[in-house]
Formats: C-alpha cells, sequence, structure tokens
C-alpha cells in the first residue's frame, strides 16, 4: 500500500526538480548619481553601493528606464574581448578580457575595465558594462556615463554574486538578458488616445446606422 505513494511522491518531487526556475526581471529606474556629487566633481568618480543579486544567464533580465539612463532605448550589444567590440553603435557591453596589464598582481577594476572599453569605442554615448572584477572574484553591472571616454563617471549598479569564480559564465550573457523599459505616456497623451479611440468608435456606430 505504501509504495505507489511513494512513487507518487518521487515522481512530483522530480517534475519540481525539473521545472525550469522563474525568470527574474532586476530593474533599474532611480537616478544612478543620487546623493552623489559624481557629475560636478572633475575627473571619474565610481560611486559604488549596488544591489547584491544572483542573476542567472539562462532566464534572468536587467531593464533599464531610459527617462533615467542616457543610453537609448533599444539594446545594442556586445559580447567579446576588448580588441574585438565594435568601435561604435553598442551602448550595452560584456567584457571578456579579464586584465588590462598582463600582471595577475594588480587587481582589475571597474576603472580598469572602463577605460579598457574606452581605447576601443570610438564613439561618445553612454552605456552599460559587465565585467570581472579580480578582487572580489564575480561580475559587477556598471553604467558610464561616456563609454569611449576614460574619465566618464561610473556607477556600480550590481554584482552578481551568484557567480562568483565563474568568469566563463560572461559568455552566456546575451541581448536577451537586457531590455529597456517602455516609457508610460503622459496623463495628456492618455486623454487624446481615449479621445481618439472614442471618436473611431462614434464613426464605426455611424457607418453602422447608416448601413443599416
Amino acid at each position: 500500500m505504501q509504495r505507489p505513494l511513494l512513487i507518487i511522491a518521487t515522481a512530483v518531487l522530480a517534475l519540481a526538480i525539473g521545472a525550469p526556475a522563474a525568470a527574474t526581471t532586476f530593474t533599474f529606474d532611480q537616478d544612478p548619481f543620487a546623493g552623489s556629487t559624481a557629475l560636478t566633481m572633475p575627473g571619474r568618480q565610481i560611486v559604488a553601493g549596488e544591489a547584491f543579486i544572483s542573476f542567472s544567464p539562462a532566464a534572468d533580465v536587467f531593464a533599464f528606464d531610459p527617462a533615467v539612463f542616457a543610453a537609448g532605448d533599444t539594446v545594442a550589444f556586445a559580447n567579446d574581448v576588448v580588441g574585438n567590440l565594435p568601435a561604435s553603435g553598442r551602448n550595452i557591453i560584456v567584457l571578456e578580457t579579464f586584465d588590462n596589464d598582463g600582471d595577475a598582481g594588480t587587481p582589475f577594476l571597474a576603472g580598469n575595465a572602463a577605460n579598457l572599453i574606452a581605447t576601443q569605442v570610438t564613439s561618445d554615448g553612454a552605456g552599460f558594462f559587465i565585467y570581472f572584477n579580480s578582487a572580489l572574484n564575480l561580475p559587477r553591472l556598471v553604467y558610464s556615463t561616456n563609454l569611449s571616454d576614460e574619465t566618464a563617471d561610473l556607477k556600480i549598479l550590481a554584482r552578481l554574486t551568484n557567480l562568483t569564480g565563474q568568469s566563463g559564465e560572461l559568455a552566456n550573457l546575451s541581448a536577451a538578458n537586457f531590455q529597456f523599459l517602455t516609457p508610460v505616456p503622459e496623463p495628456a497623451t492618455w486623454a487624446t488616445m481615449i479621445l481618439g479611440l472614442g471618436l473611431i468608435g462614434a464613426a464605426a456606430r455611424r457607418r453602422k446606422l447608416a448601413i443599416g
């Protein structure tokens, strides 16, 4: 009598284990430099205070508010070693170069990664990049006010704590892991849209009455 119950319980457990994990969207919609003097100070300022998150390259998504970040509203993605990165036309970069000076004894930090990117990117423009921090031994997500400028201010947005020691996971990041939020129409725009729909509906009713 107990064996069928055991079989059922095992099957349910197997289904639960085999079920794909639900995707998580990590949304960034706040001023990245709020409370800091980064944008008013000369030279590069690097603002930390990032979120500590667990991110799955197979499912999860970073979402950015284009009204807050001056990086456009369309994902233009590149994932490669620095020498293969496009010189322009990208606002999201995954950097698969993990050292800037060939010396494993010196740390590879956000500023080093940003400088490497700036040597390759020639067109001005804000954007995001993910690099592997050698001191922390994990990836970090960074916003740069100008990807082509070695003095551009940086805001560390997140560190991917579950990928500690897994620099190879950066190769699994793709454009599907990033998106820009769709702007919400202003109240006046909503009113115009509703009025337009009402006029279309009224015209359709008049046409129906005329035909009838």
